[in-house]
């Protein structure tokens, strides 16, 4: 048997491999998505102030440090039973939805845009944002530059640093914002409006009107029919910061509606000996391995999920993308991945349009950003939804508010199945009797891309670092497997 190893993958947040190996036949007998590096947040954040989370989780990774940092600041006001004023709930969301807008456009242009904008099988060494402002132009390229820092900006101003910030708080958030800053901010929300249907019009032309990608995207080897998971409002519309956890089935139909408090009762984590990130699934449909079907637990958490999950966007614009979306691939569910491409800007559109609608919100310049938590502290858990996935974080602590548990499931733990599941299958589609090239890797590679995925804050173990070395013989045999 021969193995075939992409190592490093490319364009993604953090660390993993793929591995595939091929029959006598030179066919695809099996291929696994591989994460060897390890994260332990969970273990040493033990014995800290709770009301330090935010600060800590944030520093998980460079990419989404926003989203530990709300779902921290969220799980805190859980632990000390607080509510928060509506100015605090509207200057979140706020912080939360500019974030939105500049992670998800670095996807598309210089994570997964590549693939599209250069082709599937372009040079690997044109494959990637300098390539992608050489074929578009640079005045696009300086837009999207000026837009991500636009954002940066604005996540400083109210978050105290561009990178890894610490404005969510306990009870609110740490200052509150003056009638020009509203106003600044205002401005820039339009803007981004305008980049998003820009964005969208560029997928358009792109991806759309070339038959070659959207039989691509319409390919069997890029589907798989699995549950959906995501955050939703009182009106099951897709929301970012706040809500019930919704999950549907391959058929679309609802399975389960629940409080974030309740997710023990409906996700289970399961670990293999190969990887150190673990597999959730759904608990009342079980684990039966690495399948997809309504048999399997297995369920996807994406922007695509996100959609399938809801009834509607709850702006006026990215609703109108939305129907045409599923309008175009034929209803809800959608289960191509490469169109969380799709859904992802959709998302992106209405990041923007939210951003609008806060911003004009005269209540966000209000007195009362925070309040001061005053209740014993014992137990909470909290979810946002970060752009690559749901994100859970689930804090226990004694009287005096020390952490003695905490249990984080973060967006791309979520999808690691669902990831596993893609790779695979699009390595059967698209490597066949022993031909294999750097183009058919990179397809293979679209398929863990389409998740955005992020590792950095993924991977999670306790104790000593286990390790598995196995050696192999000629015939792909395993004749010592030595294990710690």
């Amino acid at each position: 048997m021969k193995t075939i190893t992409i190592d490093p993958i490319t364009r993604l947040e953090g660390h993993g491999k793929i591995s595939i190996f091929l029959d006598d036949a030179g066919n695809v007998a099996d291929a696994y998505l591989q994460i060897p590096e390890l994260r332990g947040f969970e273990q040493f954040c033990i014995g800290r102030p709770v009301e330090e989370m935010p600060r800590i989780t944030t520093r998980i990774c460079g990419v989404c440090p926003e989203a530990h940092m709300m779902a921290a600041a969220k799980a805190c006001d859980a632990v000390y039973h607080c509510e928060l004023p509506r100015t605090a709930k509207l200057l979140r969301e706020l912080l939360y939805v500019v974030f939105y807008v500049t992670d998800h456009s670095t996807h598309f242009y210089a994570l997964g845009g590549p693939d599209f904008v250069m082709g599937p099988t372009a040079p690997k060494a044109q494959r990637n944002i300098l390539g992608v402002i050489h074929k578009v132009g640079v005045e696009i390229g300086k837009k999207v530059i000026g837009m991500r820092g636009a954002c940066h900006n604005i996540i400083k101003q109210m978050g105290g640093k561009s990178v890894h910030p610490i404005g969510a708080i306990p009870g609110g958030m740490s200052k509150g914002m003056t009638k020009e800053e509203q106003a600044a901010i205002l401005a820039k929300g339009k803007e981004a409006v305008e980049f998003a249907k820009f964005s969208i019009g560029l997928f358009n032309s792109l991806v759309l009107e070339n038959k070659e990608y959207v039989d691509l995207i319409l390919s069997d080897s890029f589907t798989h029919r699995t549950y959906n998971m995501g955050l939703v409002d009182a009106k099951n519309r897709v929301n970012f910061y706040d809500g019930d956890v919704r999950v549907t089935g391959p058929d679309g139909a609802e399975l389960a509606k629940f409080k974030p408090a309740d997710y023990l009762n409906h996700i289970v984590e399961h670990v293999e000996t190969w990887s150190y990130l673990k597999f959730p699934f759904l608990k009342n449909v079980g684990w039966k391995g690495l399948v997809d079907g309504p048999d399997s637990g297995i369920y996807k958490a994406t922007p695509l999920s996100r959609l399938n999950v809801s009834d509607s966007m709850a702006t006026p614009l990215a609703n109108e993308e939305h129907d045409k979306m599923y309008k175009t691939l034929g209803g809800k569910p959608v289960h191509q991945t490469l169109a969380t491409h799709w859904a992802r800007l959709i998302e992106l559109l209405y990041a923007a349009e939210r951003w609008v609608e806060l911003a004009s919100d005269p209540e966000i310049t209000g007195p009362e950003y925070r309040i001061v938590p005053d209740k014993t502290p014992d137990e909470g858990v909290a979810v946002v939804e970060a752009p690559r996935g749901t994100l859970f974080h689930h804090y226990k602590t004694d009287e005096k508010g020390l952490l003695r548990e905490a249990n984080l499931i973060v967006g791309t733990t979520n999808n690691n199945g669902a990831i596993n599941l893609s790779v695979k299958k699009a390595a059967q589609g698209f490597i066949k009797n022993g031909r294999v090239d750097d183009g058919l890797l990179n397809i293979v590679e679209m398929a863990f891309r389409a998740y955005d995925p992020c590792f950095g804050c993924a991977t999670h173990a306790l104790g000593r670092t286990p390790l598995r070395v196995s050696v192999h013989d000629h015939r792909g045999e395993i004749i010592k497997d030595l294990r710690r």
